[in-house]
């Protein structure tokens, strides 16, 4: 009887176990098709990504070869070839209180030897006065009076110049600008030129002397922000998007003193 026994209780521990793998091959049959399907959202994901990223890759670097190539012809390093027109834009950059930036300063040193060199007979300086605290345009004005010299009758003021885009765009429907010298960094010179040309300005650049040459870190970050910046203006070109102001127009060969807020 104990054998009987015995070997019932074996039999019972088999049934048990075989109950076990069957329960646990069932669970494992339910969860495949789920984990299989994870792995192919993933993966069509992940294939998805690396497509859009390579095809953003591939327009960037076709906008702003283009961009580049398409403007080569228009930009000035020497002032002596450089070619006469009727202003002179200068955009703006960062200022400070009682101060300007070294970026602004090569500028307006830029700004300042196309007029004293008869390269241009008005200035346009463009910049960011959004906001009372915040003023690029004044103090641009008076670094450009008080160091170089140059008459305030012929300095115009865009206090909207936010970008680039908006300097371009307000220069040619507020300002009446047909022909411009655009001053600036060397980096920032074709994408100037393109969308000034793109909104019919015939304009050229000259590339600012660095009077204290920028660091490598420095120009490889302009590089960086400006092969983007490049994509992001393309577009705003090809849509023709408005600026966030225009306002009345203040004629390039009018009155300054209409585009200052602050009369000496």
């Amino acid at each position: 009887m104990p054998v009987a026994l015995e070997k019932l209780k074996i039999v019972a521990e088999k049934i048990k176990l075989a109950k076990s793998k069957f329960v646990s091959m069932a669970v494992g049959i339910e969860k495949t098709p789920a984990f299989v399907r994870g792995k192919r959202v993933v993966k069509k994901l992940a294939v998805a990504f690396l497509s859009a990223f390579l095809l953003f890759l591939i327009v960037s670097a076709s906008i702003n070869i283009y961009m580049v190539c398409s403007t080569r012809k228009f930009v000035y390093d020497s002032i002596s070839d450089l070619p006469p027109r009727y202003t002179v834009i200068i955009p703006g950059a960062r200022v400070y209180r009682n101060n300007v930036s070294f970026v602004v300063r090569d500028r307006i040193e830029g700004g300042a030897a196309c007029v004293k060199r008869g390269k241009g007979e008005r200035v346009l300086i463009s910049g960011d006065h959004g906001r009372k605290e915040y003023d690029e345009v004044n103090q641009m004005r008076k670094y450009m009076q008080k160091i170089y010299g140059i008459d305030g009758g012929i300095i115009f003021l865009d206090h909207a110049g936010f970008s680039t885009y908006e300097t371009m765009y307000r220069a040619r429907d507020v300002f009446r600008v047909g022909d411009a010298v655009i001053v600036t960094q060397k980096f920032h010179t074709a994408r100037a030129v393109y969308i000034a040309r793109k909104m019919g300005i015939d304009a050229v650049a000259y590339a600012a002397p660095e009077l204290n040459p920028f660091s490598a870190r420095i120009h490889a970050s302009w590089a960086v922000r400006e092969y983007l910046a490049r994509v992001k203006n393309f577009f705003l070109v090809l849509f023709n998007i408005p600026p966030t102001y225009l306002g009345e127009e203040i004629p390039i060969v009018g009155d300054a003193s209409k585009s200052w807020d602050e009369i000496e």
